[in-house]
This record gives structure tokens, sequence and C-alpha cells, in this order.
């Protein structure tokens, strides 16, 4: 099964990338990087959902040309790099979980592939493919790395700001146990486009009052810079147990 890689905030690159694809155009606008061919991570497809100088703001990312032409460069599975705000208690800066569900709070992205002539009623009721998720949880343990909070459910905001305690208090009603800006329209279309989707999150600080103190990028890019490694080594860990592999590690 040939494996792609969406990065960003928290994982910008990887090492060693050989060019996938000669342009960025699509039926769909441009995306936001040319993919890349990752021969350490087992020749996985790699792009940056916010471009290589970091341009694109969460709502400016263009995720149907994204996925739509990994797809076409042969990616059949995609794993997801997401930063989020820790939001369930227990939730420390630096662990890394799976999350297993969404709840959607973004607004005007272009989010689907459906049209009036061809509808894309894709059933979404697990957002994030099981098998790729078990594949990723034991390449975590393969790599001695361990996971927070088996139960996440992603609440995915608009952004670019943070959100407001109050905020977060009702998205903490809702069930949300982490916050973020990017898995939404990401995993649906995805789903839409038939490519297996799960994601790894890593959390970079306390969600809006959760936590001490002010929130800065500068602290977040301090937590993302440490933890590259172990994100690195699970997805070196998830490569070794076959990127190609048509069954679950």
């Amino acid at each position: 099964m040939q494996l792609a890689i969406i990065g960003g905030t928290g994982l910008a690159a990887v090492e060693d990338p050989a060019p996938a694809a000669q342009s960025r155009r699509t039926p769909y606008g441009e995306a936001s990087a040319l993919p890349q061919r990752c021969p350490l991570l087992g020749d996985a497809l790699f792009v940056n959902r916010h471009g290589e100088a970091h341009a694109l703001l969460p709502h400016e990312i263009n995720f149907r040309a994204n996925l739509w032409l990994l797809r076409e460069l042969g990616a059949e599975a995609v794993v997801a790099v997401l930063t989020v705000g820790g939001i369930a208690p227990g939730l420390a800066s630096g662990d890394l979980l799976l999350p297993r569900q969404i709840v959607d709070y973004t607004w005007g992205r272009q989010h689907t592939f459906s049209t009036a002539e061809r509808p894309a009623h894709v059933d979404f009721t697990t957002p994030f493919d099981g098998e790729l998720r078990a594949r990723l949880a034991a390449a975590a343990e393969a790599a001695q790395l361990a996971l927070a909070d088996d139960a996440g459910v992603y609440g995915c905001t608009q952004g670019p700001r943070l959100e407001t305690a109050a905020e977060i208090d009702r998205m903490e009603r809702d069930g949300c146990t982490v916050v973020g800006m990017t898995a939404m329209p990401e995993a649906a279309l995805a789903r839409e486009l038939g490519l297996a989707y799960a994601g790894i999150c890593l959390v970079v600080n306390p969600a809006a009052g959760r936590g001490s103190g002010e929130l800065t990028l500068g602290a977040m890019r301090s937590v993302v810079a440490a933890a590259a490694p172990r994100l690195l080594r699970l997805l070196a860990a998830l490569a070794a147990g076959g990127s190609r592999r048509d069954t679950p590690a």
C-alpha cells in the first residue's frame, strides 16, 4: 500500500527527499507544495499542507488539490501529522495520540469533491481508518513510543486565531479532547477519494483556559522541535512494517 504523509507545523520536512511530481497544478487549483518521495520512510510521499515556507494559514490550504495530487501519484493511505492543544485532563505538551473521532467547527472551506451531478454521500461514521490506525499503534509500540488518550476526539476550529476559554469549555462539553485547525476537511476529502486516512496528534500546549500563562507560537515551536525525532521514529517504524503491504502490520 503506497503511503503518503501530510505534514504541517508538527512535521515541516523530511530527510533526503526526492521530487515526486513536476507540477503542483490540479483540476482543483495548486497543491500547497510539490509532493516529495522519502527513501528513508519506505518511499512514502510527503507534502507540507502549509507550503514550503509555511505561508498558508489553515483556512487558506487547498486541501482538495493536496489530496487529489497525492492520489494521482499513487497514494492509497494518508497519515496526517496534526499539532493540537490539549483539552482533556492529563494531556501534556509533547504527548502523541491517535484520534478516533472528529467534531468539525470550520466554515467556508472547499470541503467536498461532490457536485449536484455527482453527489458523494460518503459514510463518515468513523473518520479515521481503523486498519491504518492499528498499524500506527503497532508502529508506536515497535518504536517504544507511548501514546496518550486512545479515545481522542479532535475538534477542528477555523483559525488562525486560537480559541477562547469559553469555546474550549463548549468543545469539552461536545466531547472533544484535543483542538486543532487542519484535520477538516482533509479527512472527509480523503474519504471521498477512497484513501485510508489516520492522524497522529502532537500536543503542543494546553488549550485556552487549561493552563497558566499566555499561549505563544514560540513555545509551540519548541515542543515541535523536541518532538520531531519521535515523530520520525514512528513514521520509520510504520514504513518498516510495510508501507506497501495490503494488510496492517
